[in-house]
């Protein structure tokens, strides 16, 4: 049994215990790694877009008050979780008769203008999930619904959750496919696919994950129907990997500008544009506040008008 030291705490076994000062300078040393940078591809997005967005969601603490819930997110969230409990039921039950209970139980109820803007916006959702479901083998059972991927490189320590991954046949093997649902604006197009960098991060991330090759991304957009998709290739990937690092690169130089006493203001400047009426921060912003604010409810009402 070990004895106890003269000072009551547990004995060394002879050997005297470091310093607290040698401790913290052998932590500091020259030549250590960089920390990677931990990112979703919501975090990227948000710099990408604006940085002082990105500061207001992930520097200042406290954060800012956010402005009201959105419709448009709140449909989309209930339609993904009602398609997540789809693919949970046993394949015998997956039928269209079953979308009216999962929608219902994952209704989520923020944002709309009333009742009836609401109920509309129900009906069509539940239109739009018979419509997709009717395509889908019930049988099929992916390889992922709602399934985190990560991936570290010398810069990323990355992780994103992807709406589903399927297994696909390819010419040499089953191959991995990201699925991405969409409901909101019409005229998505093979270059929204082939130029989103969350999509490319979830296939490089799931090759990885699964060590099986993973190249197509899909956008599947439900009030449409449509699917636009891209094949990347190895090198294609890598420019979108290439390209997080860069802007995790510049997170990372900024956060530290503001460490060092810079202006939060200069270090995350603002990106006017279009997307301000759309912040959740556009009444702490500056910039944001001289653009007039979207209703909450007015991407649900514009999506209305293209059905």
């Amino acid at each position: 049994m070990r004895r106890p030291s003269p000072t009551g705490r547990p004995g060394t076994g002879g050997r005297a215990p470091r310093p607290r000062a040698e401790q913290a300078e052998q932590l500091g040393f020259e030549g250590m790694p960089e920390r990677l940078f931990v990112c979703t591809p919501s975090k990227l997005g948000a710099y990408a877009d604006c940085p002082r967005r990105y500061r207001y969601s992930y520097v200042d603490r406290p954060a800012p008050p956010k402005g009201p819930p959105w419709a448009h997110n709140s449909l989309g969230a209930s339609v993904h979780t009602a398609l997540k409990n789809w693919y949970a039921l046993a394949p015998e039950r997956r039928r269209p008769e079953a979308l009216a209970t999962l929608l219902r139980g994952t209704w989520v109820r923020e944002g709309y203008r009333d009742d009836a803007q609401e109920r509309d916006a129900y009906r069509r959702a539940l239109a739009w999930l018979e419509s997709y479901v009717a395509g889908l083998e019930p049988g099929d059972e992916p390889v992922g619904v709602e399934r985190v991927v990560a991936v570290r490189t010398g810069v990323l320590a990355f992780n994103g959750r992807a709406d589903r991954i399927d297994s696909r046949p390819g010419e040499d093997g089953p191959e991995l496919v990201i699925v991405d649902y969409k409901t909101g604006r019409t005229g998505l197009d093979a270059d929204d696919a082939r130029g989103s960098q969350a999509l490319a991060l979830y296939a490089y991330a799931a090759e990885r994950v699964f060590r099986r090759p993973c190249r197509r991304v899909e956008l599947h957009h439900l009030p449409t129907g449509t699917v636009a998709a891209h094949e990347h290739t190895t090198e294609s990937l890598a420019r979108q990997v290439t390209r997080a690092e860069e802007t995790a690169r510049d997170i990372i130089a900024a956060e530290r500008a503001v460490a060092d006493g810079a202006d939060p203001d200069e270090a995350f400047p603002t990106t006017p544009g279009p997307r301000c009426g759309w912040c959740d921060y556009r009444r702490t912003c500056p910039t944001g506040a001289q653009t007039p604010g979207k209703d909450p409810w007015a991407a649900v009402e514009r999506v209305a008008d293209q059905d």
